[in-house]
């Protein structure tokens, strides 16, 4: 008697019309395939890395995790698989959240991460268009707190903070420096990211984790965790 051999799903193809499940089936079939996303139903495979693209993304991986190794209950992450919904999976470049046990509004389902994080860094080079447009509208509609665009060809860093009204655009204080509103102690010197002036920086980043502001927060993250 013969044995049918088992059947393999079809690959992922750019503009693939599939579910979230049928996505995750089809890409955890290919091992090799480090990057897709699914959104709003449709399948969107990976284009060449620029050079630009991964200059700008080291150093801000960098700054969230010296953010998250003063912050008890936070934590970051590169080039995750989100599962948003039936039909949105995507892979956003960063993603700071806050963990479950410390009252965070994501939640972790078998080998992925469910819901939405708190915070969403893209860096828009090639993928501009599709960071302005669909994922701001997930990233948006699924309750992304703050949605940070690095636009490395117009050295243009926008910082959206979600508000009853959707997305509104975060400007500099007067001194040049952002402020994250949900994070307190996240501040950003988007001078000197530009300028790859890291030790100004970081050094920004230091002031705001000395700020009462950041103490206060990590009491309060440490309060919902006890």
């Amino acid at each position: 008697m013969s044995i049918a051999a088992p059947v393999s799903p079809p690959p992922l193809r750019d503009g693939d019309r599939l579910t979230s499940n049928e996505f995750l089936r089809r890409w955890e079939a290919m091992p090799d395939l480090k990057h897709a996303e699914l959104i709003d139903g449709i399948v969107y495979m990976p284009s060449p890395v620029s050079l630009s693209h991964g200059d700008f993304h080291n150093p801000l991986c960098g700054w969230l995790h010296i953010y998250t190794s003063s912050t008890p209950g936070c934590r970051a992450g590169a080039e995750a698989t989100w599962v948003m919904g039936k039909r949105d999976v995507p892979q956003p470049d960063i993603a700071l959240r806050i963990l479950p046990a410390s009252g965070g509004q994501s939640r972790v389902e078998g080998e992925y991460a469910a819901g939405a994080p708190e915070l969403v860094v893209e860096v828009a080079t090639s993928s501009r268009s599709r960071d302005l447009g669909i994922k701001l509208k997930l990233y948006e509609r699924m309750g992304v707190r703050e949605y940070l665009v690095a636009v490395t060809r117009k050295e243009k860093f926008i910082w959206n903070v979600l508000t009853p009204g959707g997305y509104q655009v975060l400007e500099p204080d007067a001194d040049g420096i952002s402020r994250s509103p949900f994070f307190p102690g996240l501040w950003l010197d988007t001078a000197a990211l530009w300028h790859f002036d890291l030790a100004r920086m970081n050094g920004v980043l230091q002031q705001g984790l000395s700020s009462r502001e950041h103490a206060a927060f990590v009491a309060r993250l440490a309060e919902q965790k006890g």
